[in-house]
């Protein structure tokens, strides 16, 4: 639930207040005792957060390193408004004041954290979730109303995303999850269409349609549109997201620990550039976005793809199975050739493509590469000031040698070293046109909570698309 929102430009006395200063010193203005004050300066020293209470109501104080870069900063304050929520949490409290007591402005991010870190997936617990904050306000009247709006819709559209990774196969199957775009797009104004498998074999988008072998339900492809009268832009920006709502691994079966016990999460692409498509229409981004996001599950049924064979895509191009794990990468080559149709400005997609990715960076980061030098600094850029950061990767030609086949153009696998590379030269087989490809591997589902990240799926990608489109408008 998301709280109710407002600007003054007076603190009220019977209400808690929370702000980020970078010392005590800033905190003068307010009416602390000497022992208040003595508090303060000693929990400064040794940690980046002091809650002061008075009860029924509490004081808390969010350390800002003046040392660190403004990025870093940025983050510190969100973090603060995580801890934040767990201090009204535990004292059941769900009134607050905010404030920025910085020389520099973060009291938006402060206001994201704390609306962030309210995010539970309870659908199928008997007991949900009973702390809501109710109200808060922002003390500060320059503070508008568009800038609420944009942080409330930006948390939403994180918080669908997160719902998306953490349904189970036995709810969002590829069907469903159609169901569940056209939902948030009757909300938000942008269109869906939704090809059915008869149109699928029609078009003959072989790699959608071999990974869809082995299940029993059928694939879909979706494509988003949200094309405002103002758009600024004359060709579109092109969002491709892997949809793979569960991988098994296919008949290249995964290990269950630490594997395929979290491959519910395997769609994490599509669902962080569904939930940036969202909130550029709730935002009234004047840009034309398109979405495509290929959807099936991966399962070893008796009429499976297996290695060795050999599938026609799109556009034509043969590929050799030599791991029926390396799915991911075929469907997402049907919709970046099928993007060509748009003649895009460019085409960013997103996928839990390789386990390399989840090496390289972990669970801090995702992994980039493409291109298109100027939008990958542009979005680089994006990563910092969302904290939903990248690790670049340079796509050299030695990592297409791996991908060569003596029966076919290409083979789907390649070799082990080098994986998340070779996996993106792969998909550059398949792109004309100014292309970026983010590996989020790492980052998408977490197995332990992390300030306003929770466990489970993150929402990884939404707010950093979000902001990377943002960046091109005039």
């Amino acid at each position: 639930m998301i709280p109710k929102i407002s600007v003054s430009s007076t603190l009220a006395q019977n209400i808690s207040y929370a702000c980020v200063c970078s010392g005590s010193k800033e905190t003068a203005s307010l009416q602390l005792s000497e022992a208040e004050k003595s508090f303060l300066e000693t929990q400064f020293k040794k940690a980046d957060s002091c809650t002061i209470n008075r009860l029924p109501n509490l004081l808390f104080f969010g350390k800002i390193k003046t040392e660190k870069e403004y990025y870093q900063q940025t983050e510190m304050a969100r973090v603060a408004g995580a801890k934040l929520f767990d201090e009204l949490k535990s004292t059941n409290i769900t009134s607050v004041q905010l404030q920025n007591l910085c020389e520099s402005d973060f009291l938006t991010a402060f206001l994201e954290g704390l609306l962030l870190n309210a995010y539970s997936f309870d659908k199928y617990k008997k007991e949900k979730e009973s702390f809501a904050i109710e109200s808060i306000t922002i003390i500060d009247d320059k503070f508008s109303d568009t800038q609420i709006d944009e942080v409330v819709n930006t948390t939403k559209a994180t918080f669908a995303a997160r719902n998306l990774v953490n349904e189970p196969l036995s709810f969002l199957t590829a069907s469903q999850f159609s169901k569940e775009i056209e939902k948030l797009g009757n909300e938000a104004g942008f269109s869906l269409e939704v090809f059915n498998k008869k149109k699928i074999e029609t078009l003959k988008m072989g790699g959608l349609l071999a990974v869809n072998k082995g299940s029993i339900d059928p694939p879909t492809f979706n494509i988003l549109e949200w094309k405002p009268e103002n758009a600024q832009n004359t060709s579109p920006i092109v969002f491709v997201g892997k949809g793979i709502v569960y991988d098994t691994g296919g008949l290249s079966l995964k290990p269950t620990p630490n594997s395929m016990d979290y491959m519910k999460s395997d769609m994490g692409g599509a669902a962080g550039i569904v939930a940036a498509i969202y909130a550029a229409a709730l935002n009234k981004l004047p840009l034309h976005i398109v979405g495509l996001v290929p959807a099936t599950d991966n399962r070893p049924d008796g009429n499976a793809y297996v290695p060795g064979d050999i599938i026609k895509m799109f556009d034509g191009t043969t590929v050799e199975i030599k791991n029926t794990d390396a799915e991911g990468r075929l469907i997402l080559a049907d919709a970046l050739s099928y993007a060509k149709k748009y003649k895009p400005q460019l085409v960013i997609d997103c996928a839990t493509l390789t386990g390399s990715a989840d090496i390289i960076a972990g669970p801090h980061a995702a992994v980039v590469m493409g291109n298109t030098a100027e939008n990958l600094d542009l979005l680089k850029q994006s990563g910092l000031n969302t904290y939903e950061r990248l690790i670049e990767v340079p796509l050299w030609e030695e990592y297409a040698a791996p991908l060569k086949s003596p029966v076919a153009d290409l083979n789907n696998l390649g070799t082990r070293e080098g994986q998340s590379t070779i996996a993106g030269k792969f998909l550059e087989h398949f792109t004309d046109y100014n292309w970026i490809h983010v590996d989020m591997a790492g980052p998408a589902f977490r197995k332990e909570k992390e300030a306003y990240r929770p466990a489970g799926g993150t929402g990884y990608g939404a707010r950093l698309l979000y902001n990377f489109l943002k960046s091109l408008v005039n």
